[in-house]
Protein backbone atom coordinates (compact mmCIF):
# COMPACT_ATOMS: atom_id res chain seq x y z
CA UNK A 1 0.00 0.00 0.00
CA UNK A 2 3.01 2.34 1.00
CA UNK A 3 4.25 1.65 -2.43
CA UNK A 4 1.05 2.39 -4.38
CA UNK A 5 0.49 5.42 -2.31
CA UNK A 6 4.05 6.99 -2.81
CA UNK A 7 3.90 5.89 -6.65
CA UNK A 8 0.62 7.90 -6.78
CA UNK A 9 2.77 10.83 -4.99
CA UNK A 10 4.98 11.05 -8.41
CA UNK A 11 1.71 11.70 -9.97
CA UNK A 12 1.49 15.01 -9.02
CA UNK A 13 4.87 16.09 -9.68
CA UNK A 14 4.19 14.12 -13.34
CA UNK A 15 1.05 15.98 -13.86
CA UNK A 16 3.08 19.20 -14.19
CA UNK A 17 4.64 17.48 -17.49
CA UNK A 18 0.99 15.96 -18.33
CA UNK A 19 0.55 17.49 -22.00
CA UNK A 20 4.38 17.00 -22.99
CA UNK A 21 4.15 13.44 -20.90
CA UNK A 22 1.19 12.63 -22.78
CA UNK A 23 1.90 13.31 -26.03
CA UNK A 24 5.60 12.28 -25.78
CA UNK A 25 5.37 9.17 -23.59
CA UNK A 26 1.99 6.11 -24.71
CA UNK A 27 5.02 3.12 -23.69
CA UNK A 28 3.46 3.21 -19.89
CA UNK A 29 0.02 3.81 -21.00
CA UNK A 30 -2.61 1.52 -20.96
CA UNK A 31 -4.47 0.50 -24.66
CA UNK A 32 -5.97 3.49 -25.89
CA UNK A 33 -8.96 0.89 -26.74
CA UNK A 34 -12.23 2.86 -25.58
CA UNK A 35 -14.15 0.84 -22.93
CA UNK A 36 -18.07 1.60 -23.35
CA UNK A 37 -20.41 1.78 -20.84
CA UNK A 38 -23.85 1.08 -20.22
CA UNK A 39 -23.74 4.07 -18.28
CA UNK A 40 -22.62 7.17 -19.73
CA UNK A 41 -22.43 8.07 -16.16
CA UNK A 42 -20.24 5.96 -14.58
CA UNK A 43 -17.52 5.79 -17.74
CA UNK A 44 -13.67 5.50 -16.87
CA UNK A 45 -13.29 7.26 -20.14
CA UNK A 46 -15.69 10.11 -19.40
CA UNK A 47 -16.78 10.84 -16.13
CA UNK A 48 -14.29 12.95 -13.73
CA UNK A 49 -12.92 11.65 -10.68
CA UNK A 50 -14.61 13.96 -9.49
CA UNK A 51 -18.06 12.61 -10.32
CA UNK A 52 -17.51 9.38 -9.36
CA UNK A 53 -16.05 10.45 -5.65
CA UNK A 54 -19.45 12.33 -5.31
CA UNK A 55 -21.79 9.39 -6.31
CA UNK A 56 -21.88 7.29 -3.77
CA UNK A 57 -22.66 4.12 -5.75
CA UNK A 58 -19.42 4.66 -8.00
CA UNK A 59 -17.30 5.89 -5.01
CA UNK A 60 -17.59 2.47 -3.87
CA UNK A 61 -16.94 0.36 -6.85
CA UNK A 62 -13.35 2.81 -6.44
CA UNK A 63 -13.00 1.61 -2.56
CA UNK A 64 -13.01 -1.74 -3.80
CA UNK A 65 -10.94 -1.75 -6.98
CA UNK A 66 -8.37 1.13 -6.47
CA UNK A 67 -8.90 2.04 -2.86
CA UNK A 68 -5.15 3.94 -3.23
CA UNK A 69 -6.59 6.46 -5.46
CA UNK A 70 -9.42 7.45 -2.26
CA UNK A 71 -5.90 7.94 -0.50
CA UNK A 72 -4.09 9.62 -2.59
CA UNK A 73 -2.57 12.76 -1.49
CA UNK A 74 -2.90 14.73 -4.45
CA UNK A 75 -6.22 13.40 -5.24
CA UNK A 76 -7.78 17.21 -5.64
CA UNK A 77 -5.35 17.81 -8.43
CA UNK A 78 -6.13 14.85 -10.73
CA UNK A 79 -9.64 15.18 -9.48
CA UNK A 80 -10.91 17.11 -13.11
CA UNK A 81 -9.27 14.31 -14.69
CA UNK A 82 -10.72 10.97 -15.77
CA UNK A 83 -9.69 7.28 -14.61
CA UNK A 84 -8.76 7.15 -18.69
CA UNK A 85 -6.30 10.07 -18.43
CA UNK A 86 -4.61 8.98 -15.58
CA UNK A 87 -3.68 5.67 -16.89
CA UNK A 88 -1.15 7.39 -19.02
CA UNK A 89 1.38 7.74 -15.80
CA UNK A 90 2.63 4.34 -14.92
CA UNK A 91 2.58 5.02 -11.24
CA UNK A 92 -1.32 5.11 -11.33
CA UNK A 93 -1.15 1.59 -12.04
CA UNK A 94 -4.08 1.73 -14.05
CA UNK A 95 -3.43 -0.65 -17.46
CA UNK A 96 -6.36 -1.64 -20.02
CA UNK A 97 -7.30 -5.03 -17.64
CA UNK A 98 -7.89 -2.70 -14.58
CA UNK A 99 -9.91 -0.43 -16.55
CA UNK A 100 -11.99 -3.03 -18.24
CA UNK A 101 -12.28 -4.19 -14.59
CA UNK A 102 -13.48 -1.00 -12.80
CA UNK A 103 -15.97 -0.28 -15.88
CA UNK A 104 -17.28 -3.46 -15.59
CA UNK A 105 -18.35 -3.00 -12.00
CA UNK A 106 -19.39 0.72 -12.82
CA UNK A 107 -21.77 -0.83 -15.20
CA UNK A 108 -22.97 -3.68 -12.77
CA UNK A 109 -24.54 -1.39 -10.26
CA UNK A 110 -28.26 -1.32 -9.91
Amino acid sequence: MKRLVAALAGLSIALAAAPALAQSNTAGAAADTPIPAKDPQASVEKTTISDLIANPKTKAVLQADMPELLSYDGLDQIKGMTLRDISAYPQANLDQARLTKIQKDFDAIP
